[in-house]
């Protein structure tokens, strides 16, 4: 008999994870962290917040002003740092399940602080909060929903992450210019940080009722649980051979890795297992993702289009709520390609097409202000750039990252290259006002650089594992000849890898046979 959660299973059990946990999840993501930005210039605002007030000062006391603002803002991502980090012990101990719970309960303190503070100190808790809430959930959501997922759709269902990252943050950009236009007093700041109340309530509700992921409740002993479970995933009964070779996989994979990757420093060795090589990929692909201009152009749109290019405030805030539109429609593209082309082909596509909008916006940019032609051609950019990131990186990198590491540390790894993600969105956050405000055009040249190396990176070191179940995946990085073979040997299909792996383990066995002396 097959558990039913919601009396749901199969196709509508995943989509009912998808809407209830998934969408909440990553639209408080998209929306929180871009929350404050085309908030703090608003005649309520500064007057409830005179400490970062940077429209009615000038001079040194203005420039003072914009730096403590930016430690404010920028007090989320310092909050998510810490709590993505702390899901590498606790996602483990304690399951996916309530981890998620306890990060949603999180978010929503943080949001009930910040819609009612009246000191800056209590903004600057409440962000803080709300930012380690929405850490919590980016590094563990991306692990329960991949395993929970068949290797057929599990590339659509987790690039819905940047989906609904584009959501949260297109809802934020059109709710802040609503009330920008529309009200005065304290509703045009306090209603649009307590809107997203709403997504925090319905994810802690949800969670209690899905799934735990199969592979959790495997590697505790909790098999016959994971069959159940796998059952009610895959709508099939859980006597079904093709559960019970699930159940097989999941556990050879855990006791193949259970003597190899013992602690999180087992991360910095190569090993058997490659641990090394797969954390690098996976604190690379999350460097690439931010310093290849992705969080420049959601978070600061409004200042691109008022203080770069010099256009007034009301225009500058509804073409950010364009591109900002424009990016979750472009998502739909990731959606139906990322288990058609696979991983590699989307990560190099998009890594080109950020690199190539970047130059177009650092040239068009170089021109003064009162270029109309320049100032058009720069809007063209920063749309045509929304368009090539969700490709592959605004969700493909989450997924990318849960794919390559191993059931053991699967979390961990997740969870630590997540807080990497988060790191450098502090560093942009931080630094981008001031950037764009001093070295203008250069500052994209930056982006145009770092960006440009993602395609060279991910045709060298990153094998494609579309279509592989993640224990699959996880052969193909023990049984390569090498790190520099790896994308090559990934190209074989499942039967040739898992006849290499066979022929490897009768080789050991034989060499044990002769000297029993030889560990495995």
């Amino acid at each position: 008999m097959v558990k039913r959660f919601w009396n749901l299973r199969g196709e509508t059990l995943s989509l009912a994870q998808i809407l209830a946990v998934v969408c909440p999840a990553y639209t408080l993501f998209g929306y929180n962290q871009s929350g404050l930005g085309s908030l703090v210039s608003l005649p309520d605002w500064v007057k409830h917040f005179p400490e970062i007030d940077t429209v009615n000062t000038e001079g040194r006391q203005a420039s003072y002003n914009a730096t403590i603002q930016g430690v404010v803002i920028a007090t989320f991502t310092l909050g998510a740092l810490p709590g993505c980090l702390s899901c590498s012990y606790t996602a483990d101990k304690f399951g996916r399940r309530p981890v998620i719970f306890m990060g949603a309960l999180l978010a929503l303190i943080g949001q009930v602080l910040e819609a009612s503070a009246s000191e800056l100190a209590q903004m600057i808790v409440g962000r803080t909060i709300l930012g380690a809430g929405i850490g919590i959930l980016s590094g563990t959501v991306p692990t329960w929903q991949s395993e929970c997922s068949s290797s057929k759709n599990r590339g659509k269902h987790v690039v819905l992450d940047g989906l609904f990252i584009s959501l949260g943050y297109m809802l934020q950009a059109w709710i802040n210019l609503g009330f920008y236009q529309h009200q005065t007093g304290p509703v045009t700041w306090r209603a649009p940080i307590a809107i997203p109340i709403v997504f925090a309530l319905l994810l802690m509700f949800s969670i209690i009722y899905l799934p735990e992921s199969p592979r959790w409740l495997v590697r505790q002993g909790r098999t016959e649980e994971a069959r159940i479970t796998l059952a009610s995933l895959r709508d099939i009964s859980e006597d079904s051979p093709d559960i019970i070779g699930e159940i097989s996989g999941i556990e050879n994979s855990l006791e193949d890795t259970v003597n190899s990757a013992t602690s999180l420093k087992d991360l910095l060795k190569m090993g058997e297992d490659r641990l090394l090589y797969r954390f690098g990929l996976c604190i690379l692909l999350q460097f690439f993702q931010q310093m290849s201009g992705g969080n420049l152009i959601s978070v600061y749109s409004t200042t691109i289009f008022e203080s770069g290019l010099g256009l007034d405030a009301e225009t500058a805030r509804i073409l950010s709520g364009g591109t900002l539109t424009w990016k979750f429609l472009s998502c739909f593209v990731s959606f139906f390609t990322i288990d058609r082309f696979g991983r590699r082909f989307a990560l190099m596509v998009s890594g080109a097409g950020m690199a190539a909008c970047m130059l177009g916006l650092a040239i068009s940019t170089s021109f003064p202000h009162t270029n109309y032609p320049a100032q058009i051609i720069s809007v063209f950019f920063v749309f045509l750039f929304n368009f090539f990131i969700p490709i592959g990186f605004l969700g493909a990198n989450f997924l990318y990252c849960t794919e390559v590491a191993p059931i053991r540390l699967r979390v961990a790894m997740s969870s630590i290259s997540t807080a990497n993600h988060w790191l450098w969105n502090f560093v942009v956050t931080m630094i981008t006002p001031v950037a764009i405000d001093t070295i203008g055009y250069q500052y994209y040249i930056v982006f145009t650089c770092i960006a440009a190396c993602v395609p060279i990176t991910v045709y060298f070191l990153y094998p494609e594992t579309m279509g592989r179940t993640l224990e699959e995946i996880d052969l193909v990085f023990r049984e390569s000849p090498s790190v520099w073979a790896t994308v090559r040997f990934a190209k074989k299909n499942v039967h040739e890898v898992e006849v290499v792996a066979s022929h490897t383990k009768n080789e050991v066995e034989h060499a044990e046979s002769v000297d029993p002396s030889i560990e495995k």
